[in-house]
C-alpha cells in the first residue's frame, strides 16, 4: 500500500562511542571474540545465563530485529544456527536456548542474538534467566577455547 508506513527500515543508526556493541565490534572494549566475519561478530556474554552464553550482533549498530536490512538477516541467523550446533560438541550440551529480545528488556540497544547452551535439568523455567558471573579469568577463557576449538570445524 502507497504511503503505509511498516516500521521496516534498512537505515541504520549512526554508530556511537556509548553503544557497548559498537565498542567491542570496532575493537575499544575488550571481549571474548568467539567468532568475527564481515557482517558479525560473536562473543560471549559477561553475566552468563550458563556458562558459554553467547552474543550475536551486527558488526554496523542496528537497534531492533525490524532495522536490520534484509542482506545482513541470512548472515546473522546463519552464525545462530551455527552457534547452536558448536554448543553441544564443545560444552557438551544437549540443545540450546536462541532469543532475542526487541526493545523491551534489551539490556543493550544494539541488536543482539543470544545463543544459550542448555541441558536437560539445568534449572532454566520459562523466561526467567538467572544470571551469574564467571568464575574468574581462567574459567571464561577455558569455556571460549573450548567453543572456538569446535568452532573452527565448521569455518
Amino acid at each position: 500500500m502507497a504511503g503505509r508506513k511498516t516500521g521496516l527500515s534498512a537505515e541504520k543508526n549512526e554508530d556511537t562511542p556509548e553503544c557497548l556493541f559498537c565498542r567491542i565490534a570496532s575493537g575499544l572494549e575488550n571481549a571474548h571474540i568467539l567468532h568475527e566475519d564481515e557482517f558479525t561478530i560473536a562473543f560471549l556474554d559477561i553475566k552468563p545465563v550458563f556458562a558459554g552464553h553467547t552474543l550475536i550482533v551486527p558488526k554496523i549498530h542496528y537497534e531492533l530485529l525490524e532495522n536490520i536490512p534484509d542482506h545482513l538477516i541470512k548472515p546473522l541467523f546463519k552464525i545462530a544456527r551455527l552457534f547452536s550446533v558448536v554448543m553441544k560438541e564443545s560444552l557438551n550440551a544437549q540443545g540450546s536456548f536462541v532469543a532475542m529480545n526487541n526493545k523491551v528488556s534489551q539490556s543493550v540497544p544494539h541488536f543482539h542474538i543470544h545463543v544459550i547452551p542448555r541441558s536437560k535439568g539445568d534449572g532454566l523455567k520459562g523466561f526467567f534467566w538467572p544470571r551469574k558471573k564467571y568464575d574468574d579469568e581462567h574459567q571464561i577463557n577455558t569455556v571460549a577455547n573450548k567453543i572456538k576449538k569446535v568452532l573452527k570445524c565448521y569455518i
